[in-house]
């Protein structure tokens, strides 16, 4: 039998903490959830894998979507999010983000955070597939950065929640259908750790990471999902990955994303014989979702035989550019690109992960006690291609969600402290696990990417069966933790991707190229 533990432990031979609410996350789902939660009164601990202002959302350039404006509604908003998720999203749920979302965000407002303003008030912009002007943005293109700043200053040093960072999380300890805390590896000390949480609620982020080419950073590679999985949770629409159509194509930088604004203020995209090419792809032209622009950057890189395309905005204001972009501006100035004078290379690149831990509308998924919230959670709202600016939205609704259900949780909640261990896993193997990392993000972004097919689909399959047998053996340092979860993620989204035989937002078969009706359905998958 495959253990659903990374290492063998004994609960009775460990150190232990407890607390009200255990949440697994510092990005803006952590953060907000243990915000609301300690509102309450509660105590509340936070880990995170490694600092609190390294995740995701520090990355988040474009902004925040809330219908705040005086011409748009809810309502408005629903519809867009619909039209983008291509007949997948959870209407209920999008309901709840579009009609909750303002009053996150004013809250975000009340806490410090410092929005971008005109002489009218707050400034908003239009992304893709947006019909009207709703996207908040700080300092320009920092917005996540302005978001985390102000979470943190309102959540760390306050005295009923702990914040310890560089602690690992690697497993979930469940008993009969009920989480009770978890197994984690504090980073400094090497010592291994049991956390007990009456409410454990898992804010731990996307995938990007699983890809050679990723706007994320290090941290992303989809730990929760795994863990979550192994301990016999339910996880839905593995497949749909969000490739951004346009990050950073430059020699010795990062895949930097380039952010969706930038078009919204009229940037456009060239192929490398200098020919504006959306119009010919979809009516929105550069403001067409984004699964549809990435495909059309692909093509056209094929058709050219260019490895980019090159978004343009040398025909705009300079001023205005540097101004609007300066962590744009700066970071291509820093690898010798002038972007108000010369064309960006960019190509698309993993981005953000649809699917995830399957929860319902208040963040709780199919074991007791365990809540998930943020990108590493699935409730159908973003259906099959999330709209532009609804994700740092998502992690402020579904973590305050959770705070209003967990109340009753906590009321009737067990308080058993049940023990748990695991003896049976073999000795680390000697494999070199930095390589079969490398291979497993090679595999992932030429089988897996934004073009799929059986016959890749089936290459990568393979691949994940040479290496089953490492869930056999232990891991125990976090590297090798990460890359097991990384294995067993990867798997799970090809063979999602491989089970659905049509193309749909950001799931696309070249050999199954259409949209089929009775394909409009959710896929679960469960260990």
């Amino acid at each position: 039998m495959v253990s659903k533990y990374l290492v063998n432990f004994n609960s009775r031979e460990l150190p232990q903490e407890e607390a009200e609410y255990l949440i697994i996350g510092g990005g803006i789902a952590g953060l907000y959830t243990a915000w609301a939660a300690a509102n309450t009164g509660a105590q509340v601990t936070l880990l995170t894998k490694r600092s609190v202002a390294e995740s995701n959302t520090d990355r988040a350039q474009g902004g925040i979507a809330a219908a705040l404006g005086q011409h748009d509604s809810p309502e408005l908003h629903l519809q867009d999010t619909l039209i983008a998720g291509a007949g997948l999203c959870d209407e209920a749920a999008v309901r709840i983000l579009v009609t909750e979302g303002p009053e996150r965000v004013r809250e975000l407002i009340d806490m410090g955070a410092s929005f971008d303003r005109n002489v009218d008030g707050l400034c908003f912009t239009r992304e893709g597939c947006h019909s009207q002007d709703r996207i908040l943005h700080a300092q320009g293109d920092a917005t996540g950065a302005e978001i985390l700043r102000a979470l943190s200053q309102n959540v760390v040093g306050i005295p009923n929640v702990d914040v310890l960072e560089n602690q690992y999380v690697v497993d979930l300890l469940v008993r009969d259908g009920t989480c009770y805390g978890v197994l984690a590896l504090d980073q400094t000390s090497g010592e291994f750790r049991i956390f007990r949480g009456r409410v454990v609620v898992l804010a731990t982020g996307g995938s990007g990471r699983l890809y050679n080419y990723t706007t994320n950073p290090e941290v992303a590679t989809a730990d929760g999902i795994a863990l979550a999985f192994r301990a016999g949770v339910e996880v839905m629409d593995m497949e749909f990955i969000q490739f951004h159509p346009t990050s950073l194509v430059l020699p010795g930088a990062p895949r930097f994303l380039i952010s969706e604004a930038v078009r919204g203020e009229g940037a456009i995209l060239r192929n490398s014989r200098g020919e504006r090419f959306m119009p010919q792809y979809h009516g929105m032209a550069e403001l067409a979702p984004r699964d549809i622009v990435s495909r059309a950057i692909l093509a056209e890189m094929a058709k050219t035989g260019a490895d980019s395309v090159f978004l343009d905005v040398t025909h705009l204001e300079p001023e205005k550019i540097k101004e609007r972009f300066p962590t744009i501006t700066l970071t291509c100035a820093k690898y010798g690109l002038d972007i108000t004078r010369e064309l960006i290379p960019v190509a698309p690149a993993a981005h953000y992960m649809m699917g995830g831990v399957k929860t319902d509308l208040w963040g709780e998924t199919s074991i007791k006690h365990l809540f998930a919230c943020g990108e590493a959670s699935c409730l159908g709202v973003h259906g099959a291609n999330r709209l532009a600016s609804n994700s740092l939205l998502d992690g402020l609704v579904s973590g305050g969600r959770i705070v209003q259900r967990a109340a009753y949780v906590l009321e009737s909640g067990s308080r058993e402290k049940p023990h748990f261990s695991c003896n049976q896993l073999l000795p680390t193997p000697e494999i070199n696990f930095k390589e079969l990392r490398q291979k497993l993000q090679l595999i992932m972004g030429e089988k897996v990417g934004p073009l799929r097919t059986a016959l890749r689909l089936a290459e990568a399959l393979a691949f994940f069966d040479r290496w089953a047998h490492l869930r056999n053996h232990e891991v125990r340092e976090t590297s090798q933790m990460e890359t097991r979860n990384m294995l067993e993620v990867g798997e799970l989204i090809t063979e999602a991707a491989m089970m659905r035989t049509e193309s749909r937002g950001g799931h696309f078969r070249l050999d199954y190229p259409e949209t089929s009706e009775r394909w409009q359905k959710h896929l679960l998958l469960k260990r």
